[in-house]
């Protein structure tokens, strides 16, 4: 298939005839997609020995700083097209930032109902400088999902969570970038579970490019949710979900069967990640390759480095890829940033004393 030759126009332009439009949708595009696909070769020596290539899709650099907006442009746009004044998202944060920006492009109302909170102050901040009408709740994601579909049961009004199929659509559409850039699909895909839609989503880009040709292989899918947060790990409902990684707090994920079926028709697995090791990866991240990702994109990282300390990767093809998706941009969550390395005190405004602060 190929990207298109040109100025990128976003990802409904790009990938049109394998999205959910026709000519009369009218496309409410920020330009999102055609995010970096960035080799790692230092986390790669660091956590698996060099035995695989390790590459990092960076979809923390979408418009409003995570994957969500790839989905969203394709939720609003049909929703415009369908005549509604308004959409309704729950949210961890990242949905709501992206609804209220496209939602604002579109001229429609956006409301975002949020666990109380629970909020990373980057993505409460981006929702309500869009305009959102945002209604924080005293429950969690699950409680607010349950609200929101409660209110368009019997309304004119949008839902743009992950349950809307076009957000699945449009959220396939990275795995499209992926194989684009390698040529071919990678031999395995890591990335965050939280509500699961993404792992839903990056399986059925993967299937969709290898049934049209495009590739010669599906990746092994391999999801990681926080240890507080496992209930596909677990095997049942976590009621009271918990992990410093805000975005894939939840207990009960909206696309747990198509995370499971990914799992299952990939040969992949779903595991959990302390918040220990999901914080370690966040630096090193940062520390090693230059890349800042909110906490809960770092648990893709941190569940490859705790499957290669278990031989998972010992008998991979030569050559293997590994592809980890970075869910958003570390400036989603920056009090994560500050309370994990306390910032330096201040010094005389003197030459010895700088000198002496940073070891000269």
């Amino acid at each position: 298939m190929g990207m298109p030759c040109g100025p990128w126009r976003g990802v409904i332009e790009a990938y049109r005839s394998l999205l959910p439009v026709t000519n009369r949708t009218p496309v409410v595009t920020l330009l999102e997609g055609n995010t970096p696909l960035l080799e790692a070769p230092a986390l790669s020596r660091t956590l698996t020995g060099g035995r695989v290539r390790l590459l990092l899709k960076h979809e923390g650099l979408n418009p409003t700083g995570s994957f969500k907006d790839r989905g969203m442009t394709v939720a609003i746009s049909r929703a415009l097209e369908a005549g509604v004044r308004a959409v309704i998202c729950a949210s961890t944060g990242n949905t709501a930032a992206s609804a209220a920006a496209y939602a604002a492009r579109a001229g429609l109302l956006c409301v975002v109902v949020l666990p109380h909170g629970m909020i990373a102050l980057g993505k409460l901040g981006q929702a309500l400088i869009h305009g959102a009408r945002v209604v924080p709740i005293q429950g969690n994601f699950d409680a607010a999902l349950r609200l929101v579909r409660e209110v368009v049961a019997d309304r004119p009004v949008a839902l743009v969570n992950s349950i809307n199929p076009a957000r699945i659509e449009g959220q396939k559409t990275a795995a499209f970038e992926i194989c684009d850039a390698l040529g071919d699909a990678p031999h395995y895909h890591a990335i965050p579970v939280g509500n699961a839609g993404n792992i839903t989503a990056y399986w059925r880009g993967y299937r969709t490019y290898h049934a049209e040709g495009c590739t010669t292989r599906c990746p092994r899918m391999l999801g990681f949710q926080a240890a507080g947060a496992a209930p596909i790990v677990e095997g049942h409902v976590v009621p009271a979900p918990e992990t410093v990684a805000t975005a894939i707090r939840i207990g009960n994920p909206a696309s747990w069967q198509g995370a499971v079926a990914a799992r299952d028709e990939s040969g992949g697995r779903i595991e959990k990640v302390t918040d220990e090791e999901i914080l370690v990866a966040y630096r090193l991240l940062a520390e090693r390759e230059g890349v800042f990702c909110e906490p809960a994109s770092a648990a893709s990282v941190a569940g490859v480095a705790q499957l290669a300390r278990a031989g998972y990767f010992d008998t991979a093809p030569p050559e293997a890829t590994v592809v980890c998706t970075l869910t958003g941009h570390g400036l989603k969550d920056p009090q994560t940033a500050v309370a994990a390395l306390e910032p330096p005190a201040p010094v005389p405004a003197e030459l010895d004393a700088v000198l002496v602060a940073i070891g000269f």
